[in-house]
């Protein structure tokens, strides 16, 4: 076309048709396009700084039952596994035919004491009425041999007889404490084999729900190896959750924490009841101890996974796909005028999406949603809000 036009200018002199031919010919420069960049709007947001630890659930008291008394068969076992028993509530019996006959024994040893004490009181009466009498005796010889009305020998005879019977009243006494020794020494015997035979009913220390029953009806009560029943102390259970170290100073008693339970039943909500002050250096783990009101929803030896409220505060906050990395710092895309800036920044709490930014932005700023999007710094972009492209 361009040719044969020309070729008509050429021929009938048309400069000017040369002239349009050229300008619709000419071809006009397109407008630059930048790729759409998603960005958020720094805000504040209401952030929570949470740790997560976990744990088994366990007893708040596991309490050990053991017989009080050894070597007597068990006769009767009145309580099994998941039983609720009361403090004081008999859970088993032992035998008690050796004791009862033991104190049968004893209180035939009583009756022969009380006999051998009446016995030593009248011999001491006795005593006491000899040595009476033999001390007047003595005392009429001397004056008599004062008055020389009888012998030497009589008188010595005489003073002789007033000791002996002294002798035999201080014996006489001894005799009767001997026995009253042996009549308390009997009661006590007796004493104590009336606590064995109150012993025989194995009771319940405290109030509690039973979790192990060791005890056969027919086998020897022994308080060596394993006890004979295990309960939890008022069925409170709690748990003992496993922290990271870096976080055990950061957590303190009356904290609350939810309990997320493995079985897909609702949260429980519990407090952090304590914080053990050491740590496991094999695994260098920490342990807290939370407690729970709803002990009816787990089981002891339950896993759960409790997310523990440190503390909560308003802050600037960027979603955390905003958030990279360069040479080891945390950073940000600022978006300025349509350019993507490179800004250092430090970061705070992350709750949930977003991250606490501590120091570098302000509130208004423009920052790439995701850091990891092909954005450079310097790149111009075509910032897309992000509530825009829902």
């Amino acid at each position: 076309m361009r040719s044969l036009l020309l070729f008509f200018a050429i021929s009938f002199g048309f400069s000017s048709l040369v002239s349009v031919a050229f300008a619709q010919n000419e071809v006009t420069p397109a407008q630059e396009v930048y790729p759409a960049i998603t960005v958020s709007v720094v805000g504040t947001q209401s952030l929570r700084d949470v740790i997560i630890a976990s744990g088994l659930v366990s007893p708040v008291q596991q309490v050990n039952v053991a017989p009080l008394i050894e070597g007597q068969q068990i006769e009767e076992l009145l309580v099994d596994v998941g039983d609720t028993v009361k403090a004081g509530q008999v859970m088993a019996r032992l035998s008690r035919s050796t004791l009862d006959l033991q104190k049968s024994q004893l209180n035939a040893s009583l009756a022969s004491a009380r006999a051998t004490i009446a016995q030593a009181e009248a011999q001491l009466t006795q005593a006491k009425s000899s040595a009476d009498e033999a001390q007047r005796s003595n005392a009429r010889a001397i004056a008599l041999k004062a008055a020389g009305n009888t012998s030497q020998a009589a008188a010595d005879k005489a003073n002789s007889a007033a000791i002996s019977a002294t002798a035999q009243l201080a014996f006489a006494s001894q005799s009767l404490e001997a026995t009253k020794a042996n009549l308390a020494l009997v009661q006590a015997q007796i004493a104590n084999v009336d606590l064995q035979l109150d012993r025989t009913d194995v009771t319940a220390p405290v109030a509690g729900e039973i979790t192990a029953r060791n005890a056969t009806l027919g086998g020897i009560a022994s308080a060596a190896g394993q006890p004979m029943f295990v309960l939890i102390r008022d069925s409170a259970l709690e748990l003992r959750a496993d922290i990271a170290e870096r976080n055990l100073l950061r957590v303190l008693p009356g904290q609350s924490a939810v309990l997320n339970l493995s079985t897909g039943l609702a949260p429980l909500v519990g407090t952090v009841r304590l914080v053990e002050p050491t740590i496991d250096s094999a695994t260098r783990l920490g342990r807290i101890r939370i407690s729970f009101a709803d002990s009816a929803r787990v089981r002891s030896g339950m896993f759960v996974e409790a997310t523990i409220l440190v503390s909560q505060r308003r802050g600037l906050a960027v979603p955390v796909t905003a958030l990279g990395t360069y040479q080891g710092d945390p950073s940000v895309m600022l978006v300025l005028d349509g350019t993507a800036k490179r800004k250092i920044v430090k970061t705070g709490v992350r709750d949930g999406g977003w991250v606490e930014i501590t120091e570098g932005l302000a509130e208004g700023q423009i920052v790439v949603t995701k850091a990891g999007s092909f954005v450079r710094d310097g790149d111009r972009i075509n910032p897309v809000a992000e509530d825009s492209t829902n």
